[in-house]
């Protein structure tokens, strides 16, 4: 089903490589290597406050996190199939003895081993299995940028293990906590897209596990009423997918969230639950990524609100601003109270120019707290908010439980209309 392309946004200033580096977020050193950033303390209190996010909505979805390591077999990536089909894309092995061992480009083999390691009856599933782990991708040094495309990459992964008939409501219920995710995050998606295989890709040789898998995820797609439209030639080795598709200021779509029905590692796996009738059966696994890799969300993030980040995921919350010296002790004061509510918040004193100039350095802050010589007397702050509005003097307190309850909700309101 075809849907309208989204318009390309004009404004050249939100690309995230420049803004990004503009706003202290991240950075990139020769040193380290090309598609090898580093995050600054605020790029990495963004990082940090999304992983907590996606965490939190995982575990009120029933998924169980695990940790595995970014390190694997050569033989391990054989099993799967990563070796026969996407070694172009791996970094070389690593010889340890006798033994080869190479940095993953994918957490589904390791997902696979933890269910393996243990019996599972039919009275377990679906057995949802997440993890934000590390993967590396040997990209050409041609094709790296920013956040968007980088050889280690931090995944918001998880895999599904569930009977059949199971199979099309997790899918389903992966593609409803995507779009729940949007919209707490403020992201568009541009469209939704079946990936298929084509003629001549390097794809799993098995025509009738691709008709099942397919068939499963077009039901899923139809079932959350989303609408979609085929591509040829973008599909997992294994399997289908679904990819949420993203645009950036230029227009130029990437991938940031999939859902996909595998056949092929359950059996390449040896995968298997104990059924109603104490037979073994095979488990079909289901890949998901709410927000695919932290990189490329951050980046579409920078890229979506021009680094005006909705309160709850601001680097900084709120800035304190005392007009004079006078009322640099007052500001102090506020600032301790602060944390105990747990909000992020700084001080910009006198030393650090005219109120304007600290008033327009801090123009990305959500709320700013003015305090002059009224407010301190009163035990006031004077509120401005980023979109311009001046609600004007509020106590101190209140405003600080104002923003613990947007911040709190994940609200992305500064303000109640008037």
């Amino acid at each position: 089903m075809a849907v309208p392309r989204p318009r390309a946004r004009e404004n050249p200033v939100h690309d995230h490589r420049r803004l990004g580096r503009d706003l202290d977020l991240f950075d990139t050193d020769p040193l380290m290597g090309a598609g090898l950033p580093y995050w600054l303390p605020d790029g990495a209190v963004v990082r940090h406050t999304l992983e907590e996010y996606i965490r939190e909505a995982e575990q009120a979805a029933g998924y169980r996190h695990v940790y595995s390591p970014v390190l694997g077999k050569r033989e391990l990536y054989e099993i799967s199939g990563h070796w026969s089909h996407y070694s172009d894309d791996m970094f070389p092995p690593m010889k340890l003895g006798a033994e080869e061992v190479v940095l993953r480009p994918s957490l589904c083999p390791h997902h696979a081993l933890i269910y393996r390691s243990r019996p599972h009856s039919y009275r377990e599933l679906p057995l949802r299995i997440a993890e934000l782990g590390g993967m590396y991708r040997s990209e050409l040094s041609g094709v790296l940028g920013g956040l968007t495309r980088v050889r280690a990459i931090h995944l918001n992964d998880a895999h599904i293990f569930c009977t059949l008939e199971q199979a099309v409501d997790e899918a389903r219920a992966a593609l409803e906590l995507i779009c729940r995710a949007y919209a707490d995050l403020g992201i568009r998606a541009a469209r939704h897209r079946l990936s298929l295989p084509a003629e001549g890709g390097k794809y799993v040789a098995d025509p009738a596990l691709w008709r099942r898998a397919t068939a499963l995820i077009e039901e899923a797609l139809d079932a959350s009423g989303l609408p979609y439209e085929s591509a040829p030639g973008e599909a997992a080795f294994y399997g289908p997918k679904i990819d949420v598709q993203i645009a950036d200021p230029a227009g130029r779509e990437t991938t940031l969230s999939t859902v996909q029905i595998d056949f092929h590692q359950p059996a390449r796996f040896d995968l298997h639950y104990t059924g109603p009738d104490g037979a073994k059966h095979r488990p079909v696994m289901v890949h998901r990524s709410i927000i695919g890799s932290v990189e490329r969300a951050v980046a579409h993030l920078v890229e979506q609100h021009g680094g005006a980040f909705p309160p709850w995921l601001a680097p900084v919350q709120l800035a304190i601003l005392p007009v004079s010296e006078a009322q640099e002790e007052r500001a102090v004061s506020v600032l301790n109270q602060t944390t105990a509510q747990g909000i992020r918040a700084e001080l910009h004193g006198p030393g650090e120019g005219s109120l304007g100039a600290r008033v327009r350095a801090a123009r990305l802050v959500p709320y700013q707290a003015v305090i002059g010589a009224r407010e301190a007397d009163g035990d006031l702050v004077a509120v401005r908010l980023r979109d311009g509005r001046r609600p004007g003097a509020v106590p101190a307190a209140e405003l600080l439980r104002l923003i613990a309850a947007r911040v709190r909700d994940r609200r992305s309101e500064l303000w109640e209309s008037a």
